[in-house]
């Protein structure tokens, strides 16, 4: 006879069971066989990139000091943003842990793990770290202190910090790894030891910044079979959808020579724009005249010496001549530090201010808004006038900004500038004989500069902190919001 507590018993058992199968299914094997991994848990702040506007209608309303006619304006989109002279652009390959505690952190001005000692001293440890010990300030013995950020500016004062790509590995399990925290502990540094590639959590940090994302190998079981490799990239780009909040991936950055991963790209929408070593197309930014969708563009791995010539040879050469010097590297030590900072106390906005250095995916949604973007001029009244620009977005587009030349009138001339709620950053200055638009869409430009302002409030004494406040604040327009903004950091 069945009793209540027998039905208790059944009841507690058929419970567990479905709690089993759940987490079964949760954790269950993906289709390569290859072992279930425990759903991600997302703590780390990202921008959100998900819901980036699309199609942006930018609308400017200048008003000037005299009567203006749009009979007398000119306008065009410059080949290459902030009006810039060359176009300098890095890749590095293999997801590596240096690419954030070394070129990230350089560029940022953040503590960089530094490679003399390993090469120096005998018995001494290459040592590097994550975004969570650097939050924590919980860094290796190796680690040089705080410097300069490395970058350009807009043209009209406003810093523009350098951009890489990086590669990712989303099918590794070693992009899940846990960083060790461990503030004041010297006994050991096994928790600063090279890790197989960059974490999860580093790459976030580092797209908050600009940084760019590409694919590079998968894991393919037939390395020469687009159509295998092809069925991995659709892998991939799941795990980093899931990984990045929605942040998809455009790019791919060729691994080891192989055109089977070319061939695959190309029958997957997704990858817009590639690059490689070989049977690539040269890029002369000031020759492109359509959209580089689909176009395997041109790098070169060379030393940090060598690539100084490079880049010394193309610069001697008319700007409409010079050919884009795009870097291809893997690891990076001291020696690559040095070349960032040379590019930027000569080229940078320390030197001539002449270059501009952004990842690849900013590069190529910067030409396709050149190549299909649209701009009228209307007239508001005899002293004022409206500038309309369109930007027609693709899939997994994250960096809606322009700029615009305007010929027939100057900075001096003007009495106010205003723009409608897409605009969220924007500033302006003499260009030639006319002005320069720096006009920025992203969606959400004023919560990440207050998440920055946030971080800063936080520990007042981290100069870096105050670095990145003002550096992504002064990114807004003009307003009441970026004025309270300022006055926090200040």
């Amino acid at each position: 006879m069945k009793t209540k507590n027998t039905d208790k018993a059944i009841i507690c058992f058929m419970m567990l069971m479905l709690t089993i199968s759940c987490a079964k299914d949760l954790y269950k094997d993906d289709e390569e066989g290859n072992e279930g991994e425990p759903p991600f848990i997302y703590l780390t702040y990202l921008y959100p990139f998900e819901n980036e506007v699309q199609n942006a209608v930018a609308e400017i309303v200048i008003q000037t000091d005299r009567e203006i006619s749009v009979n007398d304006i000119t306008s065009e989109i410059p080949y290459l943003k902030f009006n810039k002279s060359w176009l300098l652009m890095l890749t590095q390959d293999d997801c590596k842990h240096a690419t954030y505690c070394r070129t990230w952190a350089a560029i940022n001005g953040k503590p960089i793990a530094s490679s003399n000692l390993s090469s120096t001293t005998p018995g001494a440890l290459d040592l590097y770290y994550d975004a969570a010990q650097l939050e924590a300030g919980d860094l290796p013995p190796t680690a040089i202190p705080s410097s300069k950020t490395l970058g350009s500016t807009d043209g009209n004062g406003n810093e523009v910090r350098f951009s890489i790509t990086t590669t990712l590995s989303p099918e590794s399990k070693w992009m899940n790894a846990k960083t060790d925290v461990n503030p004041g502990f010297t006994k050991n540094y096994y928790r600063f030891y090279m890790k197989s590639g960059l974490i999860w959590d580093n790459v976030i940090e580092m797209l908050n910044y600009g940084t760019g994302i590409a694919f590079h190998d998968v894991s393919a079981a037939e390395v020469n079979d687009p159509a295998d490799i092809r069925k991995h990239y659709t892998i991939a780009q799941d795990s980093i959808l899931r990984r990045l909040d929605g942040r998809g991936c455009k790019m791919l950055a060729e691994p080891n020579g192989n055109k089977a991963y070319v061939t695959a790209a190309r029958q997957y929408s997704d990858i817009q724009t590639m690059v490689a070593q070989n049977g690539t197309e040269k890029l002369y930014p000031f020759k492109v005249t359509d959209d580089l969708k689909g176009k395997l563009l041109h790098r070169v791995f060379s030393t940090p010496d060598n690539l100084k010539e490079i880049i010394k040879s193309q610069l001697q050469r008319p700007h409409s001549e010079r050919e884009a010097v795009h870097i291809g590297v893997h690891a990076t030590d001291d020696s690559w530090i040095e070349l960032l900072k040379w590019v930027n106390n000569n080229y940078g906005k320390d030197g001539d201010d002449s270059v501009w250095f952004p990842s690849q995916e900013e590069y190529y949604e910067y030409n396709y808004y050149r190549i299909h973007g649209r701009i009228n001029i209307e007239q508001v009244d005899k002293n004022t006038i409206k500038l309309i620009v369109k930007l027609p977005s693709e899939k997994y587009f994250y960096y809606p900004s322009i700029s615009v030349n305007l010929m027939g009138i100057k900075k001096k001339e003007i009495m106010s500038v205003s723009s409608n709620n897409i605009v969220t950053g924007l500033s302006y200055g003499d260009y030639n004989n006319g002005l320069t638009v720096n006009i920025d869409c992203r969606k959400h430009l004023q919560d990440h500069a207050e998440h920055f302002v946030e971080q800063y409030e936080k520990d007042r004494s981290n100069k870096t902190k105050k670095a990145d406040a003002l550096y992504f604040t002064n990114m807004l327009k003009e307003s009441p919001e970026k004025i309270k903004l300022l006055k926090r950091v200040e």
